[in-house]
């Protein structure tokens, strides 16, 4: 009997498919469009975000002023963000916020705007524009929301894009000094420990100032040595007072002792 029964089943299903996809294809090719809204509506509460932006974007221009408008808009940013398309929902949620600033929703779309930013910022190894850029939009709404309830959120967020921006400079950094760049790893190395007090990449960063100067001393002419091998003292004993009991101290000590040997002859 079950047999029997399942081709039943299916063949209902399939019929109540076409069924639906043709009412819709109808609906699309209609000009009703305050059916075309609700149904719209309809799509985007059952959570079937693609069809519902098909209806909406067939139906923008004709509410465009009306009362409808900012309902509409709000659910169109939504629509592409449920579907993935962080770039574009990002511009309709700011748009939505230019469109409507007055609006209940105008707060939480300033948000999903920077968010949608920081949903597609690339990994660390990657070109960091997006990462900027969301770092800001968070920051300007901070700066609009100061007592918003997404502050915590937001400030979460930021702090994990400039980790990354973090992660990207230190990175950087190790590349020069594997590529035997001194200068440039000795430069980048700097600004990792300016623009990042509190990094985590703090200890390895000294360490590897003492070497990259040792290096750079190495590799010069003559009438710059002195000067590079005093610069590698110095960044061996800033090392050695923030870390005294760093497991690279040891190989840093080999830098130091070897550059001070070399000032004494």
């Amino acid at each position: 009997m079950f047999r029997k029964i399942l081709p039943a089943t299916l063949s209902a299903a399939l019929i109540i498919t076409i069924s639906s996809c043709s009412k819709y294809q109808q609906l699309m090719k209609s000009n009703d469009y305050e059916q075309k809204y609700e149904m719209g509506v309809v799509y985007y509460n059952q959570g079937n975000y693609y069809k519902a932006l098909q209806l909406f974007d067939a139906v923008l221009p004709f509410f465009r002023g009306t009362e409808k408008a900012e309902q509409l808009a709000y659910y169109y940013a939504y629509c592409h963000y449920y579907e993935g398309d962080n770039i574009l929902a990002s511009y309709y949620f700011d748009k939505f916020t230019k469109s409507f600033p007055n609006s209940k929703y105008a707060e939480e779309c300033q948000f999903m705007s920077a968010k949608c930013k920081y949903l597609d910022s690339p990994r660390y190894s990657l070109d960091q524009t997006n990462t900027y850029e969301a770092i800001n939009d968070l920051q300007l709404f901070l700066d609009m929301y100061p007592n918003s309830e997404r502050t915590q959120e937001c400030n979460e967020l930021i702090e994990e894009l400039r980790h990354k921006l973090e992660r990207k400079e230190y990175e950087i950094a190790r590349m020069y000094l594997k590529m035997s760049n001194y200068l440039a790893a000795i430069v980048t190395f700097n600004n990792l420990l300016k623009d990042y007090p509190d990094t985590d990449y703090r200890e390895d960063a000294l360490y590897s100032l003492t070497k990259a100067h040792y290096l750079y001393a190495v590799n010069s002419i003559m009438t710059k040595k002195k000067e590079r091998y005093q610069d590698a003292v110095e960044a061996y004993d800033i090392f050695e007072r923030a870390y005294p009991n760093s497991t690279l101290l040891k190989q840093a000590d080999v830098y130091y002792r070897n550059a001070k040997k070399q000032l004494e002859n």
